[in-house]
């Protein structure tokens, strides 16, 4: 049997995560060859791991992440386009070249980079209904039962409840294209033909978080946080 037909997806991220960047680079490649209508969204993992008694990333004038997505949800307010082409340049900054878009002023020059208005990061955390987006969105994962990103939504799709399917993942180091990109797209999307099956997982081994550290080693010299390593999940406490 043919895996499910999906044209959207909504694609929850937060800019910090090295392993949710991974796996928008794919999802686009995929988009590129099918026509996928991909609906960022926002995750904080600030938020999921703040530790009692710290602020929530709403009660700072400036957050890491979340001060990112910030940016993003003023940019998609006008346009999609334009808050995934600010979310691939500051994670592939952070990511890969090792700058710090987690910083006003650099956030300032990327978007002045890729032709968009400086100003936005001023006016984005001049807006506290900004917070309302990012919160939202959120508060949507955890609701379904989530937990870190990437977390996919389908909306074509939905549970007994009617809810969207949600399923987090696939977790990625090393995103396929092409003919590739597709496999796994369709392994993806076959599991909405099985609403119980819940977990299918590769452990880590020793061998495996040595390629990881190697593969990140620009974030981890470019980030302003600690990263808790859960398994499937990279956290984050400040």
């Amino acid at each position: 049997m043919a895996a499910p037909v999906v044209t959207e997806v909504d694609y929850h991220f937060d800019v910090m995560c090295p392993f949710a960047y991974q796996t928008a680079k794919w999802i686009r490649d995929v988009r590129a060859q099918n026509g996928l209508t991909i609906n960022w969204k926002f995750f904080s993992l600030e938020e999921i791991n703040r530790v009692e008694g710290k602020k929530h990333p709403w009660e700072r004038e400036w957050s890491y992440g979340w001060s990112m997505m910030r940016i993003a949800a003023l940019l998609r307010r006008d346009s999609m386009d334009d808050c995934d082409r600010w979310y691939e340049r500051s994670a592939r900054a952070l990511h890969e070249d090792g700058h710090r878009p987690h910083e006003p002023d650099v956030a300032r020059h990327l978007l002045d980079e890729i032709g968009l208005d400086p100003g936005v990061v001023d006016a984005a955390i001049a807006d506290p209904t900004t917070h309302d987006d990012v919160r939202n969105e959120h508060d949507r994962v955890v609701a379904a039962g989530g937990y870190g990103v990437p977390t996919l939504f389908f909306p074509e799709f939905t549970t007994d409840s009617g809810e969207p399917e949600c399923m987090f993942g696939p977790v990625i180091l090393d995103p396929p294209t092409g003919a590739a990109a597709m496999r796994l797209w369709d392994a993806t999307v076959a599991w909405l033909e099985f609403p119980y099956l819940f977990e299918l997982q590769r452990p880590k081994n020793a061998a495996h978080g040595g390629v990881i550290a190697d593969r990140l080693d620009a974030y981890l010299g470019a980030r302003d946080w600690v990263s808790i390593d859960r398994g499937t999940v990279i956290s984050f406490d400040r």
